[in-house]
């Protein structure tokens, strides 16, 4: 065994960071998503702009430089009774009702400045799009799931899933005229959360997305991974989804329940931990060639892509054993960062496109 495989473990949760045990109704593609959200409480959607932790966002910014196709939403959650900003992006042709990417932040949640916002050209490479955007710009360490107890730390329950497949799709959709196709999109932490979300709503998406995630969840190293996550958000797994080994840790492990994955449309990535073209003195990922920021990118960010990398390939065996196709893009190099993300938003556009029917 490496170092690097030895560290592999308790660093991989650093950036790695989803429930009732319910059996889930099959929606048929294109259900309207207030069907699909039957009785549960629908959130209150407007536009503009409040203050949002205390001070000025920068990711306010760069709508205020364009803000014919960049939008602050906001929508109260009445499971989680706040009020959740969303950054949406607005398609090039809006004469159309449009298909919804939704997108999730990492475990910064989009409340700090390592989110898609202000790490990637996300809101370039959308613009020329035919779709709508939607970033939750909160969410820090949730897993974006239903928790089974309050976090304090967090600012109380947590009930992400909910809020994402239920409460909001119906008010926001309406809200934008988007059609009834759409597409989640996840990284690192939220890796792990789209592939549930397309588990525990079979058919409500059209396509999802999981970048560098661990599908594991319940046992061994991967649970791991997410206890120390969960301690950056001073919570334990406990908090999220009760007894380890219990029916909602079970419910919530995506490589368990990877047969509920069939007929999905999926684009899932990895790289193998090993410096790429986004490691270089020379991108702005590495913060333009600091040799200590470059160390650090290289080395951590190297050792969570490792694990990273083991979790996908348990993934990818599973679903080849039983015959679920998915796009798999298996970097033969890459670390935990960014510029891997950004080149995913480019690699996935083709499922998202073939998902929702279009040739073009």
């Amino acid at each position: 065994m490496t170092f690097l495989t030895k560290l592999a473990a308790p660093l991989a949760a650093l950036a790695i960071t989803a429930g009732a045990v319910v059996a889930a109704p099959v929606a048929a593609a294109g259900t309207p998503a207030d069907i699909h959200a039957g009785d549960i409480p629908q959130a209150h959607v407007d536009k503009g702009e409040r203050i949002v932790y205390g001070r000025q966002p920068q990711w306010r910014d760069e709508i205020n430089a364009n803000p014919d196709r960049l939008h602050e939403y906001w929508a109260y959650s009445p499971s989680m009774d706040r009020d959740i900003p969303l950054f949406v992006i607005s398609p090039r042709d809006n004469s159309v009702p449009r298909p919804i990417v939704y997108i999730l932040n990492g475990g910064d949640g989009g409340e700090g400045n390592a989110n898609w916002v202000k790490q990637t050209d996300i809101v370039d490479f959308y613009m020329d799009k035919d779709v709508w955007v939607v970033i939750p710009m909160s969410g820090k360490f949730s897993y974006y799931t239903d928790w089974v107890g309050d976090s304090p730390f967090l600012g109380g329950r947590q009930m992400w899933e909910t809020f994402m497949t239920k409460e909001l799709p119906g008010p926001l959709e309406k809200a934008l005229g988007a059609n009834n196709q759409r597409a989640v999109l996840g990284m690192s932490m939220s890796a792990t959360t789209t592939l549930l979300y397309a588990q525990h709503h079979p058919g409500f998406y059209d396509m999802v997305g999981s970048f560098s995630g661990c599908a594991q969840t319940s046992a061994g190293a991967p649970l791991e991974y997410l206890r120390m996550t969960l301690n950056r958000g001073k919570s334990t797994p406990e908090m999220m989804w009760g007894p380890v080994g219990g029916p909602t840790f079970a419910y919530n492990d995506a490589l368990l329940n990877a047969e509920k994955l069939r007929g999905q449309q999926m684009y899932i990535s990895a790289g193998t931990g090993y410096a790429g073209p986004h490691d270089l003195f020379t991108t702005p990922f590495t913060k333009h060639g600091d040799p200590l920021q470059v160390f650090i990118h290289v080395v951590n960010g190297g050792i969570i892509e490792t694990a990273v990398n083991r979790c996908t390939h348990d993934l990818k065996a599973k679903l080849d054993k039983a015959g679920i196709p998915a796009d798999w893009n298996m970097r033969p190099v890459g670390t935990h960062s960014w510029g891997y993300w950004e080149d995913d938003l480019r690699a996935s556009w083709p499922v998202i496109t073939r998902s929702f029917g279009w040739t073009r």
